[in-house]
């Protein structure tokens, strides 16, 4: 078995921009249709064919938010298994190469509120990472 698949069939590539600006974390909350609508998460989405995760993680975060963003570091990834699907989530800390505001849905927050939203729980380590302000790596 490859290290994309997992015992119920191909395993999701997915890839996650942590971007913080000014000491404060950008967050979305997901919407339905979305597996997992309603609850939080940073900007990202699946890896396309020949592409990098960190390349994705910059693409998604433009796509979602309008936002230019550049690889800084990289967190550890996860491998989750959900309902819906199984994934590995690549989490690289990003930062804002140009500012500007996000759309509606996104907000900026401050490492200790991080505990006041849900996230999906394959962020749960990644979350108490970045409320103890553990650097990257």
């Amino acid at each position: 078995m490859s290290a994309a698949e997992s015992d119920g069939g191909p395993r999701v590539e997915v890839a996650v921009a942590v971007v913080e600006h000014d000491g404060k974390f950008l967050i979305g909350r997901r919407e339905a249709p979305a597996a997992l609508a309603g609850l939080w998460e940073f900007p990202g989405g699946k890896v396309e064919l020949h592409e990098t995760p960190a390349a994705a993680a910059v693409r998604e975060c433009l796509e979602e938010t309008g936002l230019s963003v550049r690889v800084v570091d990289s967190y550890p990834s996860v491998n989750h298994e959900y309902a819906h699907a199984a994934v590995r989530l690549h989490f690289f800390a990003c930062a804002v190469v140009e500012p500007r505001e996000p759309p509606p849905r996104f907000r900026w927050i401050a490492p200790n509120e991080l505990g006041d939203y849900e996230f999906p729980p394959a962020n749960a380590a990644l979350i108490e990472r970045l409320r103890g302000q553990s650097p990257p790596g």
